[in-house]
Formats: structure tokens, C-alpha cells, sequence
């Protein structure tokens, strides 16, 4: 019986579903969830009570479940997914000596149920954080437009802060700070325990961020820490220069209490360290919201930025080096790669300025920060 070329396929596209059921219901689930979230990004009700009653939830569930972990459950996830993948690829290499179309497109509709899976958990267990009431809101901290003048008297504060706080810092040879990661790390969110009395929304149970095993890695991608959302879970790079740790640690605090934005993060980093007594913390926080505002004024009066940084204790000039010479060392292809690929996964969840809102913190600094509130504020 001769079959027509169409009934042919037709044929083996029913062989194939048939063999490939579970990868493509696994496929048509994931795009079913991601489909689902991008329908209902638009309600903020919707959102927020996805948030409050799954997404909350089991961050602080599997959050508490990892935190007693030595080591970053999030790169073991990821080291296992990255085996399993290559065991795979090898297991497909050997079974397409034999039917090699078949093989291929089984394993590339599994390989893509995964990869849709994943992002569909990011949706909805960080996404989600998009579309809710942020920082500024439930604050009540209104940035506004920012004159040369008040940029300028909040950058002199800051440098101001970070050279008295520098002072009580421990230092090595060269002058650079000293601290201890391992101690940073287990200070961990007590860095919040005054914040939040301003704050209260900003409460949540205690978690210990963990030190990144590839923190090599992290600094070729150009990235000192993430929050894993999957678990609820930080992790930190502790390679790179560790004057910034502490303020790192605070910013993905920040974001495992439900603080989304970066821009908004960032300015919690900075302020949750400020508010704390440790030395350490205030230095930090103090040195980074500088470099922030020191960033902006030198795009709008290079002289005055001249003039602020002469303000610097050495201390803090040899700390500011030293990061900025750190991370030259990592400039690449690869850096730029995956920054760039950092910002498009922002902005498609509406941050428009992806990963420059790093910098939009400084708003935030300004008017929270500004000379007419500096002395009553944290």
C-alpha cells in the first residue's frame, strides 16, 4: 500500500508524540504557567495575592529549609542541572547512532519543557515581586528631580560619613580593608534589626546569606551576589574585593524581604548599613551610597566631583581603588555578555533602565539623605 508523502508524516509525527508524551506535556504545562502570569501581570490584585498566599510562602519555606546549609543550595541546583544536562547530551550522542532524528527531537522538546520550567519559576516566584506595591511606595519616599547643588551637598555627607566610618575599620598594609567574610556572612540580617523599626513592612524571619563556591565565576560574569528565588536563598561573591560585602549582603536581604527593584535594593543596602552598629556594615554602606552619588556627579559637574573627592580619607581612596581595579581585571566579551543578558531578563519584567536602575538609587539617597533632613534621618 503506497502512502501519500502527507499521511507519511502525519504518521510519524503521531510515532513521535507518542514516544515524546511526557516532554511535551511537561512543555505545554510551562508555557501554560508563563502564559498565565504574563495574562496577569496587568492586576495588581491579582499579583499580590499570588504573592501573599504561594509565592511568600514558599520562599520562607524552602528558605528556612536551606539556611542551616554549609554551602549554597542554589549552586548545587545548579551544578546538578549542568551534569545532568551533559550526561544527556552524551546519552543522545549515543542513542542517535541509531535513530538519530527521533533522538534529536525527543531530547530538544525535554531540554526545551526545562528551560521553559525555569523561567516560569522565576515568574512566579520573583516576577511576581514586578507588579506589587514597591519600596517607594509603601514608604512614602517620593524621589524628586535632582539639582547639581543637592547632589552635591549629599555626595559631601557621604564622603564625609565613609572617611569618619573608615577610621574604625581594620586595614592591611596597603591600607585597604580587612574584614573577615565569614564574620560579615554570619552578621547576615542583623544589619535590619533598626531599619525595620522605620520600616516594618521590611520585617521577615532570620536567613544567613552563603558564600558562592564559583565566586571566580560570578566576577567574570561581573555579578557580587544573587538571590536564588526558587529557595529564597543568597549568595555572595567572596572573591572579589570585600569592602562592598557587607552592603551586598543587605541589598540581597533586601530582596529576600520582597524588595524587587534594584534601584530600590541598593538604596536598602546602603540604609539598613547605615542604621546598623557594626563598624564594618557602616563603612560599607557608607562607601558604596558615595560611589553612587559620586557616579552621578561626575556626569553632571565633573569639577565639583573633583573637588567632593578630595574630601576622602586615604583609607577610602585606596578601598575605591582597589574595587575599581578588581573589576578592570574582569572586563570581557563574557562580562559584557552576561551583564547584557542580566538587563534584557530586568526589563522584560518592565525595568526600562534594566541594569543602569543600579543607579537610580541615587534618587532615592537624595531624598531620603538631603541636607534639610541629613541630621534627623538614619
Amino acid at each position: 500500500m503506497h502512502l501519500s508523502w502527507n499521511r507519511l508524516q502525519w504518521l510519524r509525527f503521531k510515532r513521535f508524540a507518542r514516544e515524546s508524551k511526557g516532554p511535551l506535556i511537561a512543555l505545554a504545562a510551562g508555557a501554560f504557567v508563563v502564559a498565565a502570569f504574563w495574562l496577569a501581570r496587568g492586576s495588581r490584585r491579582a499579583m499580590g495575592w499570588f504573592v501573599e498566599r504561594v509565592s511568600a510562602p514558599w520562599k520562607q519555606f524552602w528558605g528556612g529549609a536551606v539556611d542551616k546549609l554549609p554551602f549554597s543550595a542554589a549552586e548545587l541546583l545548579g551544578t546538578v542541572l549542568v551534569l545532568w544536562l551533559i550526561f544527556m547530551a552524551a546519552v543522545t550522542l549515543y542513542e542517535a547512532r541509531v535513530k538519530l532524528r527521533r533522538v534529536l527531537a525527543r531530547r530538544l522538546v525535554g531540554l526545551a519543557a526545562v528551560l521553559v520550567w525555569i523561567y516560569a519559576g522565576f515568574c512566579v516566584t520573583w516576577g511576581v515581586q514586578y507588579y506589587v506595591p514597591g519600596f517607594a511606595e509603601k514608604s512614602g519616599i517620593q524621589p524628586q528631580k535632582i539639582g547639581v547643588e543637592q547632589l552635591e551637598a549629599v555626595t559631601r555627607y557621604f564622603a564625609a560619613g565613609a572617611s569618619r566610618a573608615g577610621e574604625r575599620v581594620r586595614r592591611d598594609q596597603a591600607g585597604r580593608f580587612m574584614g573577615e567574610n565569614d564574620r560579615i556572612l554570619a552578621y547576615g540580617d542583623a544589619c535590619y534589626e533598626q531599619i525595620v523599626k522605620e520600616w516594618p513592612f521590611l520585617a521577615g524571619p532570620h536567613r544567613t546569606p552563603k558564600p558562592a563556591f564559583y565566586s571566580a565565576g560570578m566576577s567574570a560574569a561581573g555579578f557580587t551576589g544573587y538571590l536564588f528565588p526558587f529557595l529564597g536563598e543568597s549568595t555572595l561573591n567572596v572573591h572579589c574585593p570585600n569592602v562592598y560585602l557587607p552592603v551586598t549582603v543587605a541589598h540581597e536581604l533586601a530582596h529576600q524581604r520582597g524588595v524587587a527593584p534594584e534601584q530600590e535594593a541598593n538604596f536598602l543596602g546602603i540604609a539598613a548599613c547605615l542604621s546598623c552598629p557594626d563598624a564594618e556594615f557602616q563603612y560599607s554602606g557608607w562607601l558604596f551610597g558615595y560611589a553612587h552619588l559620586s557616579s552621578a556627579l561626575r556626569s553632571a559637574d565633573p569639577q565639583a566631583y573633583d573637588a567632593v573627592r578630595e574630601l576622602l580619607s586615604e583609607g577610602c581612596k585606596a578601598d575605591l581603588e582597589w574595587n575599581d581595579g578588581y573589576w578592570r581585571r574582569f572586563s570581557s566579551p563574557v562580562t559584557t555578555l552576561a551583564q547584557g543578558g542580566y538587563s534584557g531578563f530586568l526589563q522584560s519584567y518592565g525595568q526600562s533602565m534594566g541594569l543602569k536602575s543600579y543607579g537610580a538609587c541615587v534618587d532615592l539617597l537624595v531624598a531620603w539623605y538631603g541636607p534639610s533632613a541629613a541630621s534627623e534621618k538614619l
